[in-house]
């Protein structure tokens, strides 16, 4: 079974690993690495390289592309790691990521985020307007 590495500015990822797991239920195979103010790079790393030591098979996920925890990730890759790393982490590529885990397929975790990107006042607009027919 594949793991999932959520990593971000603050504690952006330990929260978003909570509200998942309050629809999907507890996840034992999704960690944890937050970049906390008082850290730079060298120390994030650590905690990163930490985390990944422990894992065979895994997939991170970062908030924001070009950020520390991003750089870091894309720095492990061009020295030499193999992991896939995506940014832009949101829920719904999280729970791709546990359903497809679930039946056995690799989620689309791009295209999945993208459609889980609504604006609700169409969606809205549209249904009053079907209604009006």
């Amino acid at each position: 079974m594949s793991h999932l590495v959520l990593i971000s500015h603050g504690t952006f990822c330990e929260h978003l690993k909570q509200s998942t797991e309050m629809i999907m239920g507890p996840q034992e195979t999704i960690h944890t690495v937050a970049l906390l103010p008082e850290e730079g790079p060298a120390e994030f790393q650590t905690k990163l390289q930490a985390v990944l030591d422990n894992l065979d098979d895994y997939v991170v996920l970062c908030d924001l592309a070009g950020g520390t925890p991003s750089n870091v990730a894309a720095k492990m890759l061009m020295t030499g790691a193999s992991f896939e790393l995506y940014s832009g982490m949101n829920m719904p590529m999280v729970i791709s990521f546990i359903n497809g885990e679930m039946i056995g397929s690799k989620a689309n975790l791009v295209a999945d985020a993208r459609e889980g990107i609504t604006f609700i006042n169409d969606l809205l607009a549209a249904a009053d307007d079907d209604e009006d027919e």
